[in-house]
């Protein structure tokens, strides 16, 4: 006895619920069809002995008797015929040809009483004929023989009579037995005709028991899988059939109401979500007005107290007043930023195809002042053609090229290299500068919002950018990562996988 996953306990193919196993029916089955074919078979085999025995006792014993018959016949005449002519001529050639028949019938009946052992009546025949025959010879033919004299012409005739009633039995044995074996063939055609009918009907009972019984419940099982399978969760999965497939069934029903929890829960966090959406459009709303209008307000009367009392303030008072201007400047940076971030995948969320030779064009015209200052140079592929939002793909474009324009050593032209490679899943885009680089270490941290590696007088931004692209590429199926194998500088590189790609990317190399 052996629990299955359901806890239904099995013994001997049968469970608790009193169903056999598909497993148990085909054994059955396969019981009965070989307990009706050893039946058939033995049936076949004891009409099929029958005939031989009819045909073996007619063509063995019955028939040869009735040639030894005939042989005995002419032996018996043939000694009649030699004691008349030996009485006419006295020559002597008939005396031996009278010894000669005398062997010949020892012979035949010799035959004839192997072919008739067990047969009483022809046996009893042929023993009378024999007795008939040999006083036939002790009476008639010997002293006629010796004598040269005798009336022989009536005394064969018993030996006649008893030879007569012999050949009439055998006559009527081989008659019977040619009747028998027509009955034994007729029997045997007959039990074959109704083995096969069996047969048929067996094949026949099989295959609608096995349609009732495992065809058509595991047919319906599967509709309502695929019923399942195709969103109609709330379509119930009835267990039926053998006890194997009913458990297939009770588990898929256990399944689909995993489904209908999982998905239940779903539904709600997407409610949630769509609250917290909501949520957040309403402090986007809030930071791009409500928070960014007390800011404006502080700024601009800082630069008018600047302007209108500027002469009548100290240096110091001059200093606190662009700390409080520049607190004001970047905080409104932060805001602003911070609305992009969260505006990615929820404003921004477009499936175009998009060329990335125009969105980068269009990041480099973003950044024509700074790349004119530095005197940036930009090498770049002939890029593909992707899948996907063009505001977001530009701002990830801008976002890198200008870390890398930003981060350049000092009194040295920024060198930005851009590849592009592609494989049997995936984009690899890669974006290499000769700039400070990045150590390893923080190979983690650039990517979080905020964060930042060097001090603000030094470098300027809010820390943002790298967080920006790391949730771009990542809303585009793909990863971004730093290189750290790469030691003249930076190179970030990211994917995207190749199901957002248009199959007609196109290759190349251009300097700008």
């Amino acid at each position: 006895m052996r629990p299955n996953r359901s806890g239904i306990l099995y013994r001997a193919g049968v469970t608790r619920t009193g169903r056999w196993t598909t497993q148990r029916h085909f054994a059955a089955i396969l019981v009965a069809m070989v307990v009706l074919i050893l039946a058939a078979s033995l049936v076949g085999a004891a009409a099929l002995s029958r005939t031989s025995s009819v045909a073996n006792q007619l063509n063995d014993r019955i028939s040869p008797a009735r040639t030894a018959v005939v042989q005995l016949d002419d032996a018996l005449r043939n000694q009649d015929t030699a004691l008349r002519g030996y009485l006419l001529s006295g020559a002597p050639q008939f005396v031996d040809l009278y010894h000669e028949s005398v062997s010949a019938e020892q012979v035949a009946a010799a035959t004839l009483r192997r072919l008739l052992a067990g047969e009483d009546g022809p046996s009893a025949d042929l023993a009378a004929v024999e007795d008939e025959a040999a006083r036939w010879r002790r009476t008639v033919a010997e002293p006629a023989i010796t004598t040269r004299q005798g009336d022989v012409a009536a005394a064969f005739a018993p030996v006649r009579a008893r030879l007569t009633t012999l050949d009439d039995r055998l006559i009527a044995a081989r008659q019977d037995g040619r009747q028998a074996l027509a009955d034994a063939r007729e029997l045997r055609d007959v039990v074959f005709l109704g083995l096969v009918a069996v047969l048929l009907l067996l094949i026949a009972a099989i295959a609608v028991l096995l349609r009732v019984t495992v065809v058509q419940p595991l047919a319906r099982l599967g509709a309502a899988v695929r019923q399942v399978a195709g969103g109609d969760f709330a379509h119930a999965v009835t267990p039926e059939g053998p006890s194997d497939v009913a458990e297939v069934g009770r588990d898929v029903e256990e399944m689909r109401n995993r489904l209908v929890e999982a998905l239940t829960v779903t539904e709600q966090r997407e409610a949630e979500l769509r609250r917290s959406n909501a949520d957040l459009e309403q402090f986007a709303y809030v930071a791009s007005h409500d928070l960014q209008e007390p800011l404006r307000k502080v700024a601009s009367f800082c630069q008018m107290l600047q302007r209108r009392y500027g002469d009548a303030l100290d240096e110091r008072a001059q200093q606190y007043i662009a700390f409080a201007v520049d607190g004001a400047t970047r905080m409104q940076r932060l805001i602003n930023d911070l609305l992009t971030f969260s505006r990615i995948g929820r404003v921004y969320d477009g499936t175009a195809a998009v060329d990335l030779n125009e969105v980068l064009a269009r990041a480099e015209d973003s950044l024509a002042v700074s790349i004119a200052e530095t005197r940036a140079e930009i090498i770049r592929p002939q890029l593909p053609v992707v899948h996907g939002d063009v505001t977001l793909l530009t701002m990830l474009w801008q976002n890198l090229l200008g870390n890398a324009i930003k981060f350049r050593r000092p009194g040295e032209a920024p060198r930005i290299e851009i590849t592009a490679t592609a494989t049997d899943t995936t984009w690899t885009f890669a974006v290499s500068d000769n700039g400070i680089g990045i150590d390893p270490e923080f190979a983690d941290k650039i990517f979080v919002i905020f964060q930042r590696l060097h001090a603000r007088e030094k470098y300027e931004g809010t820390g943002i950018g790298l967080a920006v692209c790391k949730k771009v590429v990542e809303h585009h199926g793909g990863v971004i990562g730093l290189d750290p194998s790469y030691d003249k500088g930076a190179r970030l590189v990211f994917t995207i996988p190749l199901r957002r790609i248009d199959d007609n990317a196109r290759s190349g190399t251009h300097n700008q």
